[in-house]
């Protein structure tokens, strides 16, 4: 039986992040963070800014929807994944975390987990493999609690290791395992429901805990018993602005730091105001932000005017207006990001490339039985065709996207309107239960492109409208793409799934069960006044978001400016 298996190169308790020498902020690595050569701690405090208002005292790192934790990133630098991958770039080996090795059998139906020893709990509690099978068995226990959609059939520790099985292969979905953030068991093992559970008092592995929480900032401090070493920056405040504008004003006045949200004109608006300290990193990758189409609900349950809607769709227009040109435009019309994507293009789609086509998008409708009062466009049934373009308020980039889709739409004679709504109401009430007719939203990126198109429109996570769905938000239902999906991540060779991915390129472009806008860089905003070893074009070590698992990477990474 073949073994891969993902483990360090390293020796002793070596970890996934080399610190910085003194304040060159140099590349993480292979390497253990307790033997940085440079810096010691420094006196000022990080503030981390994010744009998702008045928040909700809620701690559990395992509900996004509803945790401030989770929304304003603390989360991860109180809980922590077995594996460090670089988002930057996928295509490289992860680095051990929590777990020393991650060994997989041949199939990708078994993996074995050794926990790494000499960790504990921010209680002094310490981390063992009855913990990681704990964590795992919760998410097979509540299946709202199983984000990561990962098929479990079980899983059972023996000794100092734990082995977790699957129903299918997991070749796609490792980094989705390696990603898992872990929970003590001696602590969540007494809690009732951990769907609800709000978890006020957290207790995890990583580098800080919680010292105090308001609605509008929670403030973490450093550990002085991590087992990763002693962190550099010895307090981080976790501000919570109202929108997008109040954030850009925040980092440009150095109130904040470090944030991730759109600065139209950034190089005017955020980096010239301190240019040698401020700046924006975007980490490529296989992510996009599509238009999300309800494919059970008119329009858009017509494959006709799916595809109109995608003819006249300006996508440069789009990047240059609703992003500043920070996000790369698509191109190619399988919705994959070139050059990144180039060793998955079907054949069949090389070289064609998305054109606005309003004529062609109207004989199109014409030929499937649409028809026109006027400039009014009527539907088969004889019904006006209209829609509403839904996001959160305050999300600038996406509600200008929205109003020029709207403008698209209007050369064919829709008429689309644009509601922003709630940030939480959105990610609670809209989107998993598909209460929306279209609406962005981004995907994940992964190695490969079958998690992009897999969050799409993959039919082996379809839900019925009105129950809550992880990803295919738009309910689309398609026999051969579905096949397509599994058997993608079942091959046990390229040309396999190669052939596979061919399918799923070919119903993305004929079945238009979503649009695809722009590739999705992961971008944040940084100052270098207090801290360095930011990830960056020079040192992409990960991507650099504040609200994410690679958050505790980039804390421990840091060091005091010189």
């Amino acid at each position: 039986m073949r073994i891969r298996k993902l483990t360090s190169a390293a020796v002793g308790t070596a970890v996934v992040a080399l610190l910085a020498t003194a304040c060159g902020g140099g590349s993480t690595g292979d390497g253990d963070p307790t033997a940085s050569s440079g810096g010691g701690v420094g006196t000022e405090t990080l503030t981390v800014g994010m744009p998702n208002g008045v928040q909700t005292e809620n701690q559990n790192p395992l509900t996004s929807a509803s945790s401030s934790a989770m929304s304003l990133g603390y989360a991860f630098v109180i809980y922590e994944p077995l594996m460090m991958r670089n988002q930057a770039k996928p295509s490289e080996e992860p680095e051990p975390w929590l777990a020393e090795s991650i060994e997989w059998n041949e199939d990708y139906t078994e993996a074995v987990i050794t926990p790494r020893s000499g960790v504990t709990w921010s209680d002094g509690e310490d981390f063992t493999a009855d913990d990681v099978a704990f964590s795992i068995q919760l998410r097979i226990d509540h299946e709202a609690l199983n984000t990561a959609a990962l098929p479990y059939d079980k899983v059972a520790t023996d000794g100092t290791t734990v082995t977790v099985s699957f129903t299918a292969s997991q070749y796609v979905n490792q980094s989705k395992l390696q990603d898992l953030l872990m929970l003590p068991e001696h602590l969540w093992s007494e809690v009732e429901d951990p769907t609800t559970f709000t978890n006020t008092e957290p207790v995890g592995t990583g580098p800080y805990t919680l010292e105090s929480w308001t609605p509008q900032a929670a403030t973490v401090v450093a550990r002085d018993d991590y087992w990763g070493g002693q962190p550099k920056v010895p307090e981080i405040r976790y501000s919570s602005y109202n929108d997008n504008n109040a954030l850009t004003t925040a980092l440009t006045t150095g109130e904040a730091q470090w944030g991730w949200t759109f600065i139209a004109d950034y190089e005017n608006v955020y980096i010239a105001a301190d240019p040698e300290h401020y700046h924006q990193y975007a980490a490529a990758g296989l992510g996009i932000d599509a238009l999300f189409l309800n494919n059970e609900t008119k329009p858009f349950d017509d494959l006709a005017f799916r595809q109109a809607l995608n003819m006249v769709i300006d996508r440069q227009e789009l990047v240059d207006v609703a992003t500043s040109g920070v996000n790369p435009p698509l191109t190619n019309v399988t919705g994959l990001p070139l050059p990144a994507g180039d060793a998955f293009l079907s054949e069949a789609y090389a070289g064609q490339d998305f054109a606005v086509d309003v004529d062609g998008a109207k004989a199109l409708l014409t030929d499937a039985g649409y028809t026109w009062e006027g400039e009014t466009l009527m539907d088969p049934d004889g019904e006006k065709v209209t829609f509403e373009l839904t996001n959160p308020a305050g999300w600038n980039d996406y509600l200008t996207a929205l109003d020029l889709i709207k403008n698209a739409a209007s050369q064919l004679g829709a008429e689309a309107t644009v509601q922003p709504v709630n940030q939480d109401g959105w990610f609670a009430d809209v989107i998993p239960p598909g209460n929306f007719q279209a609406t962005l939203h981004w995907t994940d990126g992964g190695a490969t492109p079958w998690d992009m198109y897999s969050d799409m429109f993959d039919g082996a996570q379809y839900q019925p409208l009105d129950k809550p769905a992880t990803w295919n938000f738009g309910r689309f239902q398609d026999e051969a793409s579905t096949t397509a999906f599994a058997d993608y991540a079942a091959a046990t060779d390229e040309a396999d799934r190669q052939a596979a991915m061919d399918v799923i390129q070919k119903t993305f472009v004929e079945q238009v069960p979503a649009i695809a806008i722009w590739s999705r860089p992961a971008t944040a905003q940084y100052s270098t006044q207090n801290y360095v070893g930011w990830p960056s074009e020079e040192d992409p070590y990960n991507q650099p978001q504040p609200t994410g698992v690679q958050a505790a990477q980039i804390v421990m990474n840091l060091e005091p400016a010189s």
